[in-house]
């Protein structure tokens, strides 16, 4: 069952996400999306699928285009696209780091040239070396850093995302990245956001359907509480179609399919009914 009566609404459009496919070059266990290589759950949008969605959510005052997969790196039209969004906002790129990152370093170099700001956010699940490729592959660890290391060589914002467990010692791991960061001459101020386990996909026939009950949100300081769906949305492909959902974690769920039209999504009311959104309800999720 799901409490109708619990409805969130956008209450500053801050974000449009933009799923670039489920195409990886790994295939780690824990992935959100299920991704791995040739994997076509969700498919690559091209330059002129995006660019009427882009247009439309700079002219309602996005501040951030945000890119994820999959792996953005591996579309191929991917600098193309992120040349055409950085005419018009910042944009964020989340990558694994490893070699799809390394290959094309020359050619993100060139889009600095821009006016607004790239800056990437690569996954470090870890501080340490082995139970970052437990998951994720030997040597990826390192690959990772050194993708870390040509961005910021390059001048780009960089930032990690890093798995974060229920009764970990969280001021222990913090300092553990900040040793990382400065073994490898990286700034020790890198941001590094942690993001609790949401669990995997629950797909039901066609694009899922998965029932959660959500009463109403815990008791939460209003300045910190704040649902994806209440700043973002997200562009995704699927079965031919581009279309816009409620938040980057619900594409497998046709019940948070807004539609195509970005305008009256943005003025449409989400009910927080995924097997995720309670984890995000309680808190306040931020990629």
């Amino acid at each position: 069952m799901t409490d109708p009566t619990l409805q969130l609404r956008i209450d500053k459009f801050s974000e449009l996400w933009i799923h670039t496919g489920t195409a990886c070059n790994l295939e780690c266990p824990f992935c959100l999306e299920g991704s791995k290589p040739g994997d076509t759950r969700l498919e690559k949008p091209s330059l002129a699928e995006l660019q009427p969605y882009l247009q439309s959510a700079a002219q309602r005052g996005v501040e951030l285009f945000a890119f994820t997969g999959g792996e953005p790196l591996i579309v191929k039209e991917i600098v193309k696209i992120l040349e055409y969004a950085l005419q018009l906002k910042p944009c964020l790129v989340f990558t694994n780091g490893t070699a799809p990152l390394i290959k094309r370093v020359h050619q993100l170099q060139l889009l600095k040239q821009q006016p607004h700001a790239l800056s990437f956010r690569v996954s470090v699940d870890h501080p340490d070396e082995r139970a970052h490729d437990a998951d994720r592959g030997w040597g990826n660890f390192k690959r990772a850093i050194d993708g870390l290391k040509l961005l910021h060589g390059l001048g780009f914002a960089i930032s990690i995302a890093r798995h974060r467990k229920p009764d970990e010692d969280t001021e222990s791991i913090n300092a553990r990245y900040r040793e990382l960061l400065a073994k490898h001459k990286l700034p020790v101020s890198t941001d590094v956001i942690s993001l609790p386990d949401f669990g995997a996909l629950k797909a039901q026939g066609e694009h899922g359907s998965t029932q959660h009950k959500v009463d109403a949100p815990p008791a939460k300081d209003p300045a910190n509480y704040r649902p994806m769906c209440t700043r973002t949305r997200m562009l995704l492909k699927h079965a031919g179609q581009t279309a816009v959902w409620a938040c980057p974690l619900t594409d497998d769920d046709a019940r948070f399919n807004m539609g195509s039209d970005l305008a009256t999504s943005l003025a449409d009311a989400v009910i927080p009914r995924h097997s995720r959104c309670r984890r995000c309800l309680e808190e306040g999720a931020s990629y």
